[in-house]
C-alpha cells in the first residue's frame, strides 16, 4: 500500500519551528511541580486568544477545563516564551504570538464539533482540518488514532478529501457513502479542498474529543 507523501517546502519546516515553540511552554522549570496541561492546552489557548483580544483567567479556566493554578503557570509560561502579555483586561498575544498563531490558523484553518457521525464509537466528535502542504507523510490513520487514545479518544478517523468526498487514508474507499448528513455537514463547516486532510476523533465527553484531536493534528504535522 502506498501512503500520500507530499513535497516538503518550507512551510513545514517553519511548522515543526512552531510546534517545538508550543513544546518550550510546557517544559517545566526547574523543581517545579509536574504540569497539569500539555501542548494541545497551549494550542487551544493560542487559538483563543486570537478570537477575543483580551482572556480573562476565569475564561481560561472554563475553555481549557483548568483549575485557576494550572492556568496562571500557563500564562507565566506564555510570558516567558514571549507570546503573550497581561494587561488588567486580560492576557493578549504579543506579535511573536500572533505570528505563532497565524501559522498554526494556517495549517489548521477550520474546526468544529459534528453531531450524529453514525461511524465512530463516541458521544461527540471533533473535527479538524488541516492543509495539505503541511503534512509530509499521513499514513493509514492507525497512528493518529494511537495519539488520540493517548488523550482519552474511544475513536479517530483520518480522512483525505478528494472529488467532493471524504476518503479513508490508503484505502481511498468514500467514508460516508451510508452518512451523507454528517458528509455534508463536515464539507459545509470545514471548506475542504483537494487533498486536505480531515481528523475526527470521538470521545463521551465533549472536552476530550476536541483535546484529543489537538494532539492528533499536532503530532501529524510534526511527523
Amino acid at each position: 500500500m502506498i501512503y500520500p507523501i507530499y513535497i516538503l517546502d518550507k512551510g513545514f519546516e517553519e511548522m515543526k519551528k512552531q510546534i517545538k515553540t508550543l513544546q518550550n511552554v510546557v517544559t517545566r522549570k526547574g523543581s517545579s511541580k509536574a504540569l497539569t496541561f500539555s501542548t494541545p492546552h497551549i494550542l487551544k489557548s493560542m487559538f483563543l486568544l486570537t478570537e477575543q483580544k483580551y482572556v480573562s483567567r476565569s475564561n481560561f479556566c472554563k475553555e481549557l477545563h483548568l483549575g485557576e493554578g494550572a492556568v496562571k503557570t500557563i500564562i507565566l509560561h506564555l510570558k516567558e516564551n514571549d507570546l503573550a502579555s497581561t494587561v488588567k483586561s486580560g492576557t493578549h498575544l504579543t506579535k511573536k504570538g500572533q505570528r505563532l498563531a497565524k501559522q498554526f490558523l494556517d495549517a489548521l484553518p477550520s474546526k468544529t464539533h459534528i453531531e450524529d457521525c453514525k461511524i465512530t464509537k463516541g458521544k461527540y466528535n471533533y473535527a479538524i482540518l488541516m492543509k495539505k502542504k503541511y503534512v509530509t507523510h499521513l499514513g493509514n490513520g492507525m497512528e493518529q488514532r494511537d495519539y488520540a487514545i493517548l488523550y482519552g479518544a474511544s475513536d479517530s478517523l483520518t480522512l483525505q478529501f478528494d472529488q467532493k468526498e471524504f476518503l479513508f487514508t490508503g484505502e481511498r474507499i468514500r467514508c460516508f457513502s451510508d452518512d451523507p448528513k454528517t458528509r455534508d455537514n463536515l464539507y459545509e463547516k470545514l471548506k475542504p479542498e483537494k487533498e486536505d486532510i480531515v481528523i475526527i476523533t470521538s470521545a463521551d465527553d465533549k472536552f476530550v474529543a476536541e483535546l484529543s484531536a489537538l494532539n492528533t493534528a499536532l503530532w501529524t504535522l510534526n511527523n
